[in-house]
């Protein structure tokens, strides 16, 4: 007899979705946090900007052989100090170069890609991941990685938080902002990185943005926040793995509507800040005027 937990257990005899499972719940782990100071900072651009600025980084490391995360730390680092060095000239906003360089540089990852015989296989998992092939080596790297990204996170929190709400007081303060921006865009590259094989180029921003946002809609304090982004996150490249593996969705495309349903969710039902419980709130706190007012004029009325 088969039992009501094979759904659950049968994707786990395969080694390949063992991987899989380790390798999302990092990743959705650490893209839940970065993505808490993503969102806090307004930087949801800036993301999709990394996310396409490491294209020719990773592509080339590929036709070289080498570590695609050199490679797309080097890309990163270079589109990054561009848009810094471009944008401190006065002449141009910083949206504006942030989108003259991230376009350039994914246009020169396509460019180079387009001259191996194999790009459209190649340039399919580097724009939508492949996390069915990811490796014990890479399930380790990313480990590393993304203690690294995470621990940085935490000991720079308040460096971080200063910056993003209040640059001429962290200016007072000692604090140089261009340095700690530089040093959250290396470790959002970082970030970005590992997560290409999981959800791909195109995706890794949902999974940077919809959990910290979903986790926004439900509370205000930092720590808390961090906390269920990293759970919406892991919890959402879960049950998105699930539902590839049954109804043969792309992983990276479930996902990242598993993500973007619970934010539904959330910002529908969200207790007392939900658009439809608030609504169902107020009504009832409308149609029940006397009771409203004799409890708030009568205080012994509330004790049992």
């Amino acid at each position: 007899m088969t039992s009501p937990l094979s759904p659950i257990f049968e994707p786990l005899n395969h080694g390949f979705m063992q991987n899989a499972f380790a390798a999302i719940v990092l990743v959705g782990v650490i893209c839940g946090v970065m993505g808490v100071f993503v969102t806090l900072r307004g930087l949801a651009f800036m993301g999709d900007a990394m996310a396409h600025a490491v294209f020719p980084g990773v592509v080339i490391s590929s036709v070289l052989g080498g570590s695609f995360l050199v490679g797309a730390v080097a890309a990163a680092t270079v589109v990054s100090l561009a848009i810094g060095v471009v944008s401190q000239s006065g002449l141009l906003r910083h949206d504006t170069a942030i989108g003259v360089f991230f376009v350039g540089s994914f246009a020169l990852g396509v460019a180079i890609i387009s001259t191996r015989q194999t790009y459209a296989r190649d340039i399919t998992n580097l724009l939508f991941g492949s996390i069915l092939g990811v490796s014990r080596y890479d399930l380790l790297l990313t480990g590393l990685v993304g203690c690294a990204v995470v621990i940085a996170l935490w000991l720079a929190r308040r460096e971080i938080v200063t910056i993003s709400f209040d640059r001429t007081f962290a200016q007072s303060q000692g604090l140089n902002p261009w340095g700690w921006d530089q040093l959250f865009l290396l470790l959002l590259s970082l970030t970005i990185v590992i997560s290409l094989q999981t959800v791909g180029n195109v995706l890794v921003l949902a999974m940077l943005v919809t959990p910290a946002a979903t986790a926004r809609l439900l509370t205000i304090r930092l720590g808390a926040m961090i906390v269920i982004s990293a759970l919406i996150g892991a919890v959402a490249g879960i049950a998105g793995l699930y539902l590839s593996y049954y109804r043969g969705i792309s992983s990276g495309a479930s996902i990242v509507l598993v993500a973007t349903a619970i934010f539904v969710a959330v910002f529908l039902f969200a207790p007392g800040t939900g658009a439809i419980t608030a609504r169902v709130m107020r009504r009832l706190h409308f149609s029940h005027p006397e009771r409203d007012r004799f409890t708030d004029e009568d205080p012994a009325a509330t004790r049992v």
